[in-house]
């Protein structure tokens, strides 16, 4: 793969940490919850217990991701 083509992912090299973080930065815990149904924003969020199930959870961090790449596309 060459190297344009890798930088056109918008998620390459950013961490899944940051992802979270920029999502309550923006939405909060409660907004983020609202958006996204499941039990680590909506019960005692906290940003280490949202990466464990995320790192476990192949679709809820597909919907995470989403979620950051359409907040970006938002902010432009």
């Amino acid at each position: 793969m060459s190297e344009q083509k890798k930088n056109k992912d918008p998620m390459h090299g950013v961490k899944l940490a940051d992802v979270v973080e920029a999502l309550v930065d923006h939405y909060g815990w409660k907004e983020l919850g609202l958006k996204i149904n499941i039990r680590c924003f909506t019960h005692d969020p906290s940003v280490k217990s949202s990466l464990k199930f995320l790192r476990r959870t192949p679709w809820a961090r597909a919907k995470v991701e989403s979620l950051y790449l359409y907040m970006l596309k938002k902010k432009k």
